[in-house]
């Protein structure tokens, strides 16, 4: 018999709701359609962790009982993403399970977790847009695409981004009538009432200062790492 896959997300206080729901929800579809798979949630703790909305997440297992699965997906998000660059448990799980992992993927910030594990040395990939630059701090060359897959190393732009990036992991992983499939499913097909971004209109220089002050916030206890961050910020070349 064959045995399942697993595919981990792992949850941490103040990460975007939406980052890991999104892919997590995409990811369960191949559970439902018995492709071998499941999706599971994993934190240090299993107890209820807050996001960035008013809404509490609890993982369905512990760091622990998940050591090493087949997949691993960090979600991201602001202020508390950049504390979690400097939660040694945290990123100690990332390292560990990415080692043996045929996938390891993020969305939005979620990254910069990745790149704080070690995992990002030479690779292409992206994250939240105004986040950018920051991922040259982990010897990532930053590259604006909807997703970027470098070897098994996948990373998604901004929070909604990660639909796309788990309906191409799908296509990966199983073939693509089961993607086509799971997006119907969850009737993904996106008609935004005031079309497409228009980035002209983007208040850039906003949200980049914005990006810095949760920087600046979540890391004031460790400065080297911040000043890596705005080193690499500094050098901003960077755009969607």
């Amino acid at each position: 018999m064959t045995s399942t896959k697993t595919i981990a997300f792992v949850l941490y206080p103040g990460l975007t709701a939406l980052d890991f729901v999104g892919p997590l929800q995409v990811i369960s579809g191949l559970q439902e359609l018995g492709l071998g798979f499941e999706a599971v949630t994993v934190a240090a703790a299993r107890q209820p962790l807050p996001a960035d909305s008013p809404v509490s997440v609890t993982a369905s297992h512990t760091f622990e009982q998940v050591p090493a699965p087949y997949g691993l997906i960090v979600p991201g998000g602001g202020t508390p993403t950049f504390a979690a660059l400097a939660d040694e448990q945290l990123t100690g799980y990332v390292r560990q399970a990415a080692h043996g992992a045929e996938v390891v993927g993020s969305v939005c910030t979620g990254s910069l977790i990745l790149g704080a594990a070690g995992l990002l040395e030479g690779r292409e990939a992206v994250t939240h847009w105004a986040a950018m630059p920051m991922l040259r701090a982990f010897g990532a060359t930053p590259v604006s695409r909807r997703w970027v897959a470098d070897g098994r190393v996948l990373t998604a732009a901004g929070v909604a981004a990660g639909i796309d990036m788990a309906l191409h992991l799908v296509t990966e992983l199983v073939g693509e009538d089961a993607a086509r499939t799971i997006q119907a499913v969850i009737e993904y097909d996106p008609q935004p009432p005031l079309g497409p971004i228009d980035w002209d209109r983007v208040d850039r220089a906003f949200m980049e200062s914005a990006i810095m002050s949760a920087a600046e916030e979540g890391l004031a206890d460790h400065p080297e790492l911040l000043a890596r961050l705005a080193t690499a910020d500094g050098a901003r070349s960077v755009s969607p």
